[in-house]
């Protein structure tokens, strides 16, 4: 049998050519989908609806990968400072791309940014800066100029979740590289993880083939045999849903 297929979403890169741009996604989520028996391919940004709808059709799952923030107008969220790269054409093709996988039931992992993708393709909100907005809040923004491996905080998961039954764990210790976060619910999702203040840090579609998105980064965590069983279990799904 041939591994699955799995689109990456991209995001746009910085470059020294404003004749030449670039966008593109981090080798680690290409390893770690590779790695666990996938096989990567980018969605690029800018396609026409017709034909991101087939090239989405060809895929056997979706990554959602992170990156810059979304429009806070999109969610009617609060204007911050701190909100940096906005690009409506990822987040209208995130969005549309999200609802598609919801109403098809094709497997999707959201990883930081696209787990905020996911609630608010669901009509779910974020915080546009959770320093700002959350009094008593964790350090969730632990970057740039730190390891991109370091575990900041543990996870509670709730022991019937998904989640925790591919982990193995109900206290996986995470990373943490973002300043927004989920806020309001959206429909169907059930929060299964909070971090130590309260943040949400995973949510599921329940009785989706594989609908899980974490807020913190598993493919920089994959000396971790419990992140690697996660990347793992949305192949897996992937496969199986052919």
């Amino acid at each position: 049998m041939q591994p699955p297929i799995i689109g990456l979403t991209t995001n746009r890169l910085a470059s020294t050519n404003p004749l030449a741009p670039n966008h593109g996604v981090s080798e680690a989520y290409i390893k770690a989908v590779y790695n666990a028996g996938g096989l990567p391919l980018l969605i690029p940004l800018g396609l026409p609806e017709h034909d991101w709808q087939a090239l989405a059709a060809r895929l056997d799952g979706i990554l959602f990968t992170g990156g810059s923030d979304l429009d806070p107008a999109i969610f009617n969220g609060t204007p911050h400072p701190r909100v940096y790269d906005v690009d409506s054409q990822r987040d209208s093709l995130e969005i549309a791309l999200v609802r598609r996988a919801a109403e098809t039931g094709q497997p999707f992992l959201g990883i930081c940014r696209g787990a905020q993708a996911v609630n608010v393709a669901l009509g779910g909100t974020l915080y546009t800066d959770i320093a700002d907005q959350v009094p008593g809040a964790l350090r969730h923004d632990w970057y740039p100029d730190i390891p991109r491996d370091y575990r900041a905080h543990p996870v509670t998961l709730a022991p019937s979740s998904r989640l925790a039954g591919i982990l193995g764990t109900t206290q996986p210790q995470v990373n943490s590289l973002h300043h927004q976060g989920l806020q309001h619910i959206g429909a169907g999702l059930a929060v299964t993880g909070h971090a130590p203040d309260g943040m949400v840090e995973a949510v599921e579609l329940p009785h989706h083939p594989f609908g899980i998105a974490v807020q913190w980064h598993p493919e920089w965590l994959q000396d971790d045999p419990a992140m690697r069983a996660l990347f793992r279990a949305f192949i897996e799904a992937a496969a199986g849903g052919r």
